[in-house]
């Protein structure tokens, strides 16, 4: 299984592959743009980085996305 990040004009920006722990770092691996192996590493810092730009509505967002249908999100836009 894979899972997916898309950029703005719907394309296949990455295929994640892979998480797993090494060390205090976060190992991802994967794909980009369907072709280029890629292992990215997310530190501590960067977490802690990324944990600041949350909002309460963007955690519940996040929290919600499982149950949400991504033809909703694609219909709103256009």
């Amino acid at each position: 299984m894979t899972a997916k990040i898309f950029d703005a004009n719907k394309g296949e920006l990455m295929a994640i592959s892979e998480l797993e722990r090494e060390g205090n770092d976060l190992v991802i691996r994967g794909k980009i743009y369907g072709a280029m192996p890629m292992t990215a590493r997310l530190r501590p810092e960067e977490v802690r980085n990324l944990l600041s730009l949350l909002t309460p509505g963007i955690i519940w967002f996040v929290l919600t996305m499982p149950f949400r249908s991504s033809t909703k999100a694609d219909a709103s836009k256009a």
